[in-house]
């Protein structure tokens, strides 16, 4: 279908009195020099302004512009501002929560709202194309949250939603989700390709149009990826992925952030009453034993967006039922696994080339930084050899394919925050207060599995 072709038009700044021609006094209320010019666009957002009438874009200097650093809306839940920068939402964004189902991502936002509305920042809208009303209260009244400056919304229908939007000018808007929002325009059937994008498209346009925040969630495929085109994560500000382990443990991590940090983790524990913030779990993450650490366990103190933690990675190695070994690990990239194999079988000569390799991070956390590369090669070390590594060590470093083990950030926090839990030694390339310097594999091997290789 051809588009309508493109007119200017002249509004009142003062008034919003809109006419084909520009003059000097405004014919509705008088005022002088207010009609500035226009374009009626049949093919633009509709949430742009009714008539779908907007101003001019025209380019300024960059030195002009304010900017908007601080102007953010605290959700009143500390781990989700975490994730969102440290201060909360940043207003005019547009957020999508991606999570599998039965996650909790409802849960999280209805407490979001309750806990936004006490803030006292402006009314929340809560838009549901997947439960009933009753449902929603029934959550509610089962999380025993407060529903004060909640508005609930059941519907799929993006105009209807577009008005309520444009009636209460929300501070805080929630779609959940957006694969059920559809749109005359787009076709009748919501979560196709061009429904998501023209009804996104619209959403966004509205939020930066307004001082508010839009969070929309999204389903998930079965690898864990958003569901839909990819353009639906370019669209947004922030992205941001739920995740659990195998017990009551959820995660709440940023793959894209616009106004802040994607290196932060919120955590949470599902509990009867709803998702609980966990403010310190700088030890959720290892095992306390009674006896002695086992064969293949290691311990690294990690650095998640500004908090350390100290995590457990174990390892196993069993010979290979067949020709072709593997390795088994979600946890930890399988690549990194297989370089840092590589790299012992190479510099000790301990063969792993026959080897199938399991590797596990107690508590379920994913890791990435290269700081875990040293207590991940003493763990396959261990679980090679049948020898411990020394109780109370926690190692830290990455390790280099010449087999050297180089310096990461932050060691001196990282080493503090293991002696005050309690470890006796800290094993790291570079000199701090209570640490022990390792440069190689070959001596970090001697130093805590009692080596002579």
């Amino acid at each position: 279908m051809a588009k309508k072709k493109v007119s200017i038009c002249y509004k009142c700044s003062n008034c919003g009195f809109v006419q084909p021609r520009w003059l000097g006094r405004c014919p509705e209320c008088s005022s002088w020099n207010t009609l500035e010019e226009c374009i009626t666009d049949p093919n633009a957002l509709s949430s742009v302004a009714p008539g779908q009438i907007a101003s001019k874009v025209k380019p300024m200097p960059l030195s002009d512009v304010t900017a908007m650093d601080d102007d953010r809306f605290s959700t009143g839940i500390e781990e989700f501002d975490r994730v969102l920068g440290g201060k909360g939402a940043t207003k005019r964004s547009a957020i999508l929560l991606g999570g599998e189902p039965g996650i909790g991502k409802s849960t999280l936002l209805l407490q979001t709202c309750a806990a936004f509305s006490k803030t006292k920042s402006g009314l929340v809208l809560y838009v549901s194309g997947e439960e009933s009303s009753s449902q929603i209260k029934s959550r509610a009244n089962r999380l025993n949250v407060d529903c004060e400056n909640i508005q609930i919304m059941p519907t799929m229908r993006l105009e209807d939603i577009l008005d309520a939007l444009n009636e209460l000018k929300p501070a805080l808007v929630i779609i959940d989700s957006i694969q059920t929002v559809y749109s005359i325009e787009g076709g009748i059937i919501p979560g196709t390709v061009n429904q998501l994008k023209y009804c996104t498209n619209e959403l966004v346009g509205w939020v930066k149009e307004h001082e508010s925040v839009l969070i929309m969630t999204c389903h998930v495929t079965k690898d864990g990826n958003i569901a839909g085109p990819k353009a639906l994560e370019h669209m947004v500000d922030t992205v941001i992925s739920f995740e659990r382990n195998n017990d009551e443990i959820r995660f709440l991590r940023a793959y894209k952030n616009r106004f802040g940090s994607v290196d932060e983790l919120g955590i949470f524990e599902m509990t009867a009453t709803g998702l609980v913030p966990v403010t310190d779990p700088s030890t959720m993450f290892i095992t306390r034993r009674e006896g002695k650490t086992p064969n293949g366990v290691a311990v690294c103190a990690v650095f998640e967006g500004t908090r350390v933690f100290l995590v457990e990675i174990q390892a196993l190695t069993v010979p290979a039922k067949s020709s072709l070994t593997r390795v088994y690990s979600d946890k930890i990239d399988s690549a990194r696994v297989s370089r840092v194999a590589a790299v012992i079988e190479k510099r000790t000569g301990l063969r792993f080339s026959d080897q199938d390799i399991y590797i596990n991070v107690a508590g379920g956390v994913r890791l990435t930084e290269s700081a875990i590369d040293a207590s991940l090669a003493a763990a396959l070390y261990s679980a090679r050899t049948g020898v411990a590594i020394k109780d109370g060590t926690v190692l830290i470093g990455e390790l280099s394919l010449a087999g050297e083990i180089r310096p990461v950030g932050r060691i001196k926090q990282r080493a503090r925050t293991a002696i005050s839990l309690g470890y006796k030694t800290v094993v790291a390339p570079e000199k701090e207060d209570g640490v022990t310097v390792v440069t190689n594999i070959s001596d970090l091997i001697k130093l805590e599995l009692n080596s002579d290789d």
